[in-house]
């Protein structure tokens, strides 16, 4: 376990997290229902889904915006953003560090991700189009409509200077993110980030656009929640969802003067692209392999210090196969755990891997493996131990978090159990 002496290069920490998802929004809801085992996936609500072949979501049913904004910001706020928004404050708040939009610091900035942005709205402001014309169109859609409203609108409200960015990398966005916000405090760029995901993707046409390309879940049995089942024989797809996770990273030195409460660091990141198609993996795995590695590499560590890995583990056949084959190599013949965990959190897109990054932190603080649900019949390609059903205890001191997006996207994260 890496102790707590000075390096040569700055350190990023995490010491705070908002999860706004399907199964809690609070850091104690979300991992009270991780704990519990408790999934947040059901059938699709927000519309009528009965012309799709894919019928279930992780919806976050119990969204109440009124609880953080008030009505003359939420006109402004589409659903992504107010997401956004609410995950920054819900971690500001988890890390006990204050903020004033009256005193902006150009030292804290926000480094954030997403798949789609607003598109769910602008979905809907067409439909309004259609029926009225531009008189029936939000007068504010420009400003909702693009993914950077998500850092835009932190930094507005929160009154943060320092870098802003928001990347678009697909289903690794959220790991992106944090990654990045890992760069920019090694580098000097910034004391303290805001770093995440948010996705409010849950709309007709989009739904229908993801069912149409066939990499949707199509269970529609009882409970909905089997769904998605990572790395288990019966595995037929994603489940779509919606949500957000904002991390706080600090500078070391600098959260530990403010004396904050440190669930990880974060020690090491790599990105790639497997350039190769862009929904299938590149079959030899090579490009993960080689992000894996080279994110072990970033943090200093080597495969045989990892004790546990939060897979990407999206639940369709060729993804989850493929990265089983990955880790087997890189970690050779005793690989550690691996545990997909977006049955509790169905796959949000680009806000996932925020949500698994901050399930990496908690369970190195706890000393606990979350699992793998609904893993009822083992897949021989897997021959992985992927923590079935139930959680346990376990110590460790390194955790990988992998993040695949469409397009050949590979993100790597390694965390680290701070001592003492």
């Amino acid at each position: 376990m890496r102790d707590i002496e000075p390096k040569s290069r700055r350190r990023a920490v995490i010491t705070g997290m908002g999860p706004i998802t399907a199964c809690g929004i609070g850091r104690e809801a979300f991992w009270g229902a991780i704990r519990g085992g408790r999934s947040g996936i059901g059938p699709v609500t927000h519309f009528d889904a009965s012309a799709f072949r894919a019928r279930t979501a992780g919806e976050v049913s119990d969204w109440d915006p009124t609880a953080f904004f008030p009505p003359h910001r939420l006109k402004r706020l589409d659903r992504y953003a107010q997401f956004s928004v609410a995950s920054a404050l819900l971690a500001l708040d988890d890390a006990g560090l204050p903020w004033s939009k009256e005193k902006p610091d150009p030292r804290a900035g926000v480094s954030f991700g997403t798949a789609l942005g607003g598109i769910a709205n602008a979905e809907a402001e067409h439909a309004h189009f259609l029926k009225k014309g531009s008189r029936g169109v939000n007068q504010t859609l420009a400003l909702q409509v693009f993914g950077g409203s998500a850092h835009c609108n932190i930094a507005i409200e929160l009154g943060y200077r320092g870098v802003g960015t928001t990347n678009s990398n697909s289903c690794a966005s959220g790991a992106v993110s944090v990654g990045e916000a890992l760069r920019y405090i090694r580098d000097g760029w910034a004391d303290v980030m805001i770093a995440g995901g948010a996705e409010a993707p849950l709309c007709p046409l989009t739904f229908g656009a993801f069912d149409f390309i066939r990499t949707m879940s199509r269970w529609q049995g009882e409970p909905a929640a089997l769904a998605c089942r990572p790395f288990d024989m019966d595995r037929d797809g994603f489940v779509m969802g919606e949500g957000a996770c904002s991390l706080v990273v600090e500078e070391y030195e600098f959260a530990r003067r403010r004396g904050a409460r440190i669930y990880a660091e974060v020690l090491g990141y790599s990105l790639n692209n497997e350039a190769f198609h862009m929904t299938s993996p590149l079959p030899s795995g090579e490009s993960v392999i080689a992000c894996m590695r080279a994110a072990l590499a970033d943090a200093g560590v080597t495969a045989g210090d990892i004790g546990y890995i939060n897979a990407h583990a999206s639940s369709t056949k060729m993804n989850d196969a493929n990265e089983a084959m990955c880790i087997r190599t890189v970690f050779g013949e005793n690989p550690p755990p691996v545990s997909g965990t977006k049955p509790f959190t169905a796959h949000p897109l680009g806000a996932t891997s925020a949500m698994e990054t901050a399930i990496c932190a908690l369970a190195l603080t706890e000393q606990w493996l979350p699992p793998t649900l609904h893993h009822r019949t083992p897949d021989p390609e897997v021959g992985l131990d992927v923590v079935p059903e139930a959680g346990r205890n376990h110590e460790f001191a390194y955790a990988m978090n992998n993040a695949f997006g469409f397009g050949g996207i590979n993100s790597c994260l390694v965390l680290g159990k701070i001592s003492g």
